[in-house]
Protein backbone atom coordinates (compact mmCIF):
# COMPACT_ATOMS: atom_id res chain seq x y z
CA UNK A 1 0.00 0.00 0.00
CA UNK A 2 2.09 2.85 1.16
CA UNK A 3 3.92 4.15 4.32
CA UNK A 4 4.09 8.11 5.14
CA UNK A 5 6.40 9.76 7.28
CA UNK A 6 6.48 12.97 8.90
CA UNK A 7 8.95 13.91 11.47
CA UNK A 8 7.19 16.61 14.11
CA UNK A 9 9.20 18.55 16.35
CA UNK A 10 9.54 20.78 19.40
CA UNK A 11 11.54 22.20 21.63
CA UNK A 12 10.89 24.35 24.93
CA UNK A 13 14.07 26.07 24.98
CA UNK A 14 14.60 28.35 28.37
CA UNK A 15 10.84 29.05 28.73
CA UNK A 16 9.05 28.19 31.70
CA UNK A 17 6.66 24.94 30.80
CA UNK A 18 3.89 24.20 34.00
CA UNK A 19 2.37 27.70 33.84
CA UNK A 20 1.36 26.29 30.56
CA UNK A 21 2.79 29.62 28.24
CA UNK A 22 5.06 28.17 26.63
CA UNK A 23 4.78 28.48 22.68
CA UNK A 24 3.08 25.91 20.76
CA UNK A 25 5.49 26.45 17.70
CA UNK A 26 7.15 23.19 15.99
CA UNK A 27 8.28 22.39 12.83
CA UNK A 28 6.88 19.30 10.60
CA UNK A 29 9.64 17.80 7.99
CA UNK A 30 8.61 15.76 5.54
CA UNK A 31 10.40 12.90 4.06
CA UNK A 32 11.29 14.71 1.00
CA UNK A 33 12.80 17.73 3.31
CA UNK A 34 9.68 20.21 2.95
CA UNK A 35 9.39 21.90 6.54
CA UNK A 36 6.54 23.41 8.01
CA UNK A 37 6.23 26.10 10.57
CA UNK A 38 3.66 24.08 12.84
CA UNK A 39 1.44 25.74 15.97
CA UNK A 40 -2.00 25.52 17.29
CA UNK A 41 -4.67 27.05 16.07
CA UNK A 42 -4.66 30.94 17.81
CA UNK A 43 -8.32 30.22 18.33
CA UNK A 44 -7.44 27.14 20.91
CA UNK A 45 -4.41 28.70 22.65
CA UNK A 46 -4.13 32.34 22.49
CA UNK A 47 -1.00 34.63 20.98
CA UNK A 48 1.76 34.69 22.26
CA UNK A 49 1.75 30.24 22.56
CA UNK A 50 0.22 30.02 18.91
CA UNK A 51 2.02 31.07 15.67
CA UNK A 52 -0.81 32.19 13.75
CA UNK A 53 1.10 32.72 10.77
CA UNK A 54 2.41 28.65 11.13
CA UNK A 55 0.12 26.37 9.83
CA UNK A 56 -2.19 24.50 12.67
CA UNK A 57 -3.65 20.79 12.87
CA UNK A 58 -6.69 22.15 11.72
CA UNK A 59 -5.60 23.54 8.33
CA UNK A 60 -3.63 20.88 7.39
CA UNK A 61 -6.41 18.44 7.46
CA UNK A 62 -8.69 20.61 5.71
CA UNK A 63 -5.41 21.25 2.91
CA UNK A 64 -5.30 17.56 2.78
CA UNK A 65 -8.85 17.07 1.95
CA UNK A 66 -8.45 19.51 -0.42
CA UNK A 67 -5.34 18.37 -1.65
CA UNK A 68 -6.30 14.82 -2.16
CA UNK A 69 -9.72 15.73 -4.18
CA UNK A 70 -7.84 18.22 -6.59
CA UNK A 71 -5.32 15.36 -7.21
CA UNK A 72 -8.17 13.21 -8.15
CA UNK A 73 -10.62 15.73 -9.83
CA UNK A 74 -7.06 16.25 -12.14
CA UNK A 75 -6.79 12.55 -13.29
CA UNK A 76 -10.85 12.34 -14.45
CA UNK A 77 -10.07 15.44 -16.03
CA UNK A 78 -7.09 14.30 -18.00
CA UNK A 79 -8.94 11.16 -18.79
CA UNK A 80 -12.39 13.11 -19.65
CA UNK A 81 -10.21 14.73 -22.52
CA UNK A 82 -10.47 18.20 -20.33
CA UNK A 83 -7.62 20.33 -20.16
CA UNK A 84 -7.46 21.92 -16.85
CA UNK A 85 -5.74 25.41 -16.82
CA UNK A 86 -6.25 26.40 -13.27
CA UNK A 87 -7.53 24.84 -10.15
CA UNK A 88 -8.60 27.33 -7.06
CA UNK A 89 -9.84 25.72 -4.22
CA UNK A 90 -10.90 27.74 -0.85
CA UNK A 91 -11.42 25.34 1.38
CA UNK A 92 -12.98 25.86 4.73
CA UNK A 93 -13.79 23.44 7.73
CA UNK A 94 -16.09 23.55 11.00
CA UNK A 95 -15.18 22.11 14.18
CA UNK A 96 -18.53 20.41 16.17
CA UNK A 97 -18.67 18.28 18.94
CA UNK A 98 -19.53 14.78 19.21
CA UNK A 99 -22.06 12.67 21.60
CA UNK A 100 -19.16 12.67 23.85
CA UNK A 101 -18.36 16.56 24.05
CA UNK A 102 -15.40 16.10 22.50
CA UNK A 103 -14.31 18.30 19.66
CA UNK A 104 -13.76 17.04 16.29
CA UNK A 105 -13.65 18.41 12.34
CA UNK A 106 -17.20 18.30 11.94
CA UNK A 107 -17.84 19.41 8.04
CA UNK A 108 -15.50 20.71 5.19
CA UNK A 109 -16.31 22.67 2.07
CA UNK A 110 -14.71 22.37 -0.42
CA UNK A 111 -15.18 25.15 -3.49
CA UNK A 112 -12.65 24.61 -6.01
CA UNK A 113 -12.56 27.00 -9.47
CA UNK A 114 -11.74 25.59 -12.49
CA UNK A 115 -10.73 27.10 -15.81
CA UNK A 116 -10.18 25.40 -19.18
CA UNK A 117 -8.48 25.22 -22.62
CA UNK A 118 -10.71 23.56 -25.17
CA UNK A 119 -13.36 22.22 -24.37
CA UNK A 120 -15.48 23.75 -21.60
CA UNK A 121 -17.62 21.10 -19.41
CA UNK A 122 -20.79 22.12 -18.13
CA UNK A 123 -21.82 21.71 -14.38
CA UNK A 124 -23.24 18.52 -14.67
CA UNK A 125 -20.06 17.19 -16.49
CA UNK A 126 -17.86 19.10 -13.06
CA UNK A 127 -20.43 17.83 -10.90
CA UNK A 128 -20.03 14.37 -11.51
CA UNK A 129 -15.70 14.74 -11.90
CA UNK A 130 -15.68 15.70 -8.18
CA UNK A 131 -18.00 12.84 -7.09
CA UNK A 132 -15.96 10.81 -8.91
CA UNK A 133 -13.09 12.42 -7.00
CA UNK A 134 -14.71 12.78 -3.76
CA UNK A 135 -15.14 8.94 -4.25
CA UNK A 136 -11.56 8.33 -4.37
CA UNK A 137 -10.24 10.37 -2.19
CA UNK A 138 -8.30 8.02 0.47
CA UNK A 139 -8.44 11.27 2.70
CA UNK A 140 -12.00 12.09 2.56
CA UNK A 141 -12.12 7.94 3.32
CA UNK A 142 -10.15 8.66 6.74
CA UNK A 143 -12.30 11.19 8.08
CA UNK A 144 -15.88 11.11 9.60
CA UNK A 145 -16.59 15.08 8.07
CA UNK A 146 -18.97 15.72 6.17
CA UNK A 147 -17.69 17.10 2.87
CA UNK A 148 -19.38 19.34 0.56
CA UNK A 149 -18.42 20.33 -2.70
CA UNK A 150 -19.29 23.51 -4.61
CA UNK A 151 -17.84 23.40 -7.54
CA UNK A 152 -17.48 26.66 -10.00
CA UNK A 153 -16.01 26.62 -13.60
CA UNK A 154 -15.13 30.17 -15.63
Amino acid sequence: MGQYEAKIAWSRGDQPFLDKRYSRAHSWTFDGGAVVPGSSAPSSVPLPMSDASAVDPEEAMIASLSSCHMLWFLAFAANAGLVVDTYIDEASGKMGKDEKDKRYLAEVTLRPFTSFTGREPDQAEIDALHHQAHDHCEMAHSVRATITVEATIG
